[in-house]
């Protein structure tokens, strides 16, 4: 047993979730800027000049200026080894963004502040809970007009079920912004435009109890508000519970600009004190813990054609436990063999580094041959045991895909089933058809885009997709005990299966669901699948 305890330690690994435009992206590059990952952070949309954020890198995200792919970025900071997990912000997000969440230990709620609470923040933060974990709340945006904070903080207990500790205070928003109280240091830090893209920056601290120097940095108006919003505070708001924290039941809540990078590292901070190392992770043997165990890690991602030069599969692996050499033997358990794994590398944005020796916590790519799928265990050659699988997540929209040059069928079934074992889509057929039908699920309509996109430039395949109505999927849990023929669904009902043959259930509406179910006594349906 080496001795990388302390390595396992230091290291932190988050996913940051939001919906579009909350300014996750910005948060992200501010972070790197503290880490020193890089030197200058520049606005992500805007001048051709601007430096792109370094998490964006697939063709199609150039394009649209969004993220489509889970990036994995590592930075230091303060002694810790921070590895974020980016997520799509896209509405248009797919599969990978709740699997991205399977491969963190925390998560960070980037929320703006002039629209609260949105759709996307929504489905994200129940794949959280479903996990139990914790969740870090940043509000951002505060240079902008915003929404009465009282009413913010509602706005996240009632959506999201979830208590809210604020750890500091604005004080007012947009053009009458002033900064930020400290709960726990009782003082105000003012707010500075100095800091914008570079990590240089004064910040001015006034106690609070000084209010003379507060009426006059402030203003005697915002000085009053804020004195008796946090006699308010101090008596509505949730007490602060650091083991409730950790089970994912009460949020800590940071307010700041990420834009002029005000209150990004007051964020940092308090996050890196409140999360933790990396966590056990169950198994079918029991819990794994993370010090305490030789290498082991699961598969949560498959990127391919990452490089266009080479066609490529990376398969994206998080460490849960020991220390993994690029020298060493593992076992890959679903595959049923001992193998060395290939080019393992860091991968930041389009840059990509080989390493030598990884941690518990870390992310790593390894060249896949087109071996491994999701949820693939990894472990010591003398172990076997694996990790739980993970959950396949109901797609929203449906489209028949067809390939125009029926010439080219090999590539097209080639394709599909390439990108569908990358977990970006997911395929279907008729229940009673060969694979002549094939239909597409996904859980974020921009994913129908990239298939056609990849489709044509990776497999020179073109494709028709016809959009079908079906919102609504469930899967068959006993599907043992159930007579599928003979099922008495609603009108607005198909039966379809996926490619392990598992039958399933679209639907149009979603109380057509309620319905089949009271038909059918002994049906058992769930809303997500089992890998």
């Amino acid at each position: 047993m080496g001795n990388y305890t302390e390595e396992i330690n230091r290291r932190r690994t988050f996913a940051i979730i939001s919906h579009p435009d909350a300014g996750k992206t910005t948060l992200t590059e501010k972070f790197l800027l503290y880490g020193g990952a890089i030197n200058l952070a520049g606005s992500v949309k805007g001048k051709a000049t601007a430096r792109h954020a370094v998490s964006d890198w697939m063709e199609i995200e150039k394009e649209r200026g969004i993220s489509v792919t889970s990036s994995v970025l590592q930075f230091e900071y303060d002694g810790y080894c921070i590895n974020i997990l980016d997520t799509p912000g896209h509405q248009d997000f797919s599969e990978d963004t709740y699997r991205t969440l399977m491969a963190a230990d925390s998560a960070v709620m980037v929320i703006d502040a002039g629209k609260g609470v949105e759709a996307q923040t929504r489905k994200l933060f129940k794949v959280c809970v479903m996990r139990n974990i914790p969740i870090f709340t940043f509000i951002n945006k505060m240079d902008r007009d915003a929404n009465d904070t009282f009413e913010l903080l509602d706005d996240i207990e009632k959506e999201l079920g979830i208590a809210t500790c604020p750890v500091n205070w604005p004080i007012g928003s947009g053009k009458g912004f002033k900064g930020v109280y400290d709960r726990e240091k009782k003082c105000v830090i003012a707010y500075s435009n100095t800091e914008k893209g570079t990590r240089e920056g004064t910040a001015t601290e006034i106690p609070v109890n000084d209010e003379d120097s507060l009426r006059e940095l402030i203003g005697a108006e915002a000085a009053d508000r804020l004195l008796e919003e946090i006699e308010l505070l101090d008596g509505a708001s949730a007490e602060f519970n650091l083991e409730m924290v950790r089970a994912g039941k009460l949020t800590p809540v940071c307010f700041g600009s990420a834009l002029t990078n005000f209150g990004v590292e007051i964020f940092l901070k308090h996050f890196l004190n409140m999360t933790t190392a990396p966590l056990p992770r169950r198994a079918d043997i029991g819990i794994i813990e993370p010090a305490e165990n030789d290498f082991s890690a699961f598969v949560f991602k498959i990127q391919a054609n990452m490089n266009k030069a080479h066609r490529d599969r990376v398969a994206f692996m998080r460490i849960c436990s020991g220390k993994f050499d690029a020298d060493m033997e593992v076992r890959h358990v679903q595959g049923g063999r001992v193998m060395r794994l290939s080019q393992p590398q860091q991968i930041m944005a389009d840059e990509r580094k080989l390493l030598n020796e990884a941690y518990a916590g870390d992310i790593i790519g390894v060249f896949d041959p087109g071996i491994f799928s999701i949820g693939d265990t990894l472990c010591m050659p003398k172990e076997k045991f694996m990790y739980e699988g993970i959950p396949t997540f109901a797609p929203e929209h449906f489209a028949r895909v067809r390939q125009v040059d029926t010439m080219k069928r090999k590539q097209f079934v080639k394709g599909i089933e390439q990108i569908a074992q990358e977990g970006a889509i997911q395929i279907f057929q008729e229940f009673n058809t060969g694979l002549e039908e094939i239909i597409v699920g996904v859980v974020g309509v921009l994913q129908f885009d990239v298939l056609k996109y990849r489709l044509e430039n990776e497999y020179n395949v073109e494709i028709r997709l016809e959009k079908l109505p079906y919102e609504h999927i469930r899967w068959i849990e006993n599907k043992e005990e159930v007579d599928i023929e003979k099922l008495n669904g609603t009108s607005d009902m198909k039966k379809v299966k996926d490619m392990k043959g598992n039958p399933l259930l679209l639907f149009v509406n979603s109380w057509s669901i309620g319905m089949t179910l009271d038909r059918n006594k002994g049906l058992v349906l769930a809303e997500f699948g089992r890998n």
